[in-house]
């Protein structure tokens, strides 16, 4: 049975893009996990060989689209996407919704389970690594390299002592901040 699985990366965060991948694997490969579990390096090392060992895509939601669209109707627009672009049998989504999707079945801990749930995971993972490599280059006081945009402690104390970039989603609001800034 072909089947396609799916996963997102940069849904909690408050800062960058959503990434929400599809993979259909055309092999099976060892060392896939989930990408939570893997270092960078390593995941980048497995990004080559699931590029090159399946059919994939990898659908980016800004952070405009996130504040306009919100969250759950962008995962939901992305998951439509990928079933449009991989054609397959069988649809797996890691998590416990499929965003109205029915086509998608939820997985629950499908991202460490499931070989093309993980693989889709760790591309998603990559691809939101490299947009905030990218961003920590352009705003260095940040500290996107280590905290890839989630709400961390030093993040927030960089949006108190720089402000906002129009990379943050003002859709999250950040309690620390409500009084701080206006967007």
């Amino acid at each position: 049975m072909v089947t396609c699985g799916a996963d997102e990366a940069g849904r909690g965060c408050i800062a960058g893009s959503l990434f929400v991948a599809g993979v259909v694997l055309l092999r099976p490969l060892s060392g896939l996990a989930d990408s939570k579990t893997l270092s960078r390096k390593r995941r980048f090392a497995l990004r080559e060989s699931i590029q090159q060992n399946a059919r994939f895509v990898v659908v980016r939601f800004g952070s405009i689209d996130i504040d306009a669209l919100g969250l759950s109707a962008c995962l939901a627009r992305a998951l439509r996407q990928i079933c449009e672009e991989l054609p397959a049998e069988q649809y797996l989504f890691d998590g416990n919704t499929n965003f109205g999707i029915r086509d998608f079945q939820p997985i629950i801990k499908g991202d460490s389970t499931i070989p093309s749930i993980s693989a889709a995971s760790i591309l998603a993972k990559c691809a939101k690594d490299d947009e905030m490599l990218a961003l920590h280059a352009q705003y260095p006081d940040y500290g996107f390299d280590k905290h890839c945009g989630y709400g961390t402690k030093a993040h927030i104390a960089a949006i108190a002592k720089h402000g906002f970039l129009p990379i943050h989603r003002k859709s999250f609001h950040v309690k620390a901040l409500q009084n701080t800034f206006a967007y």
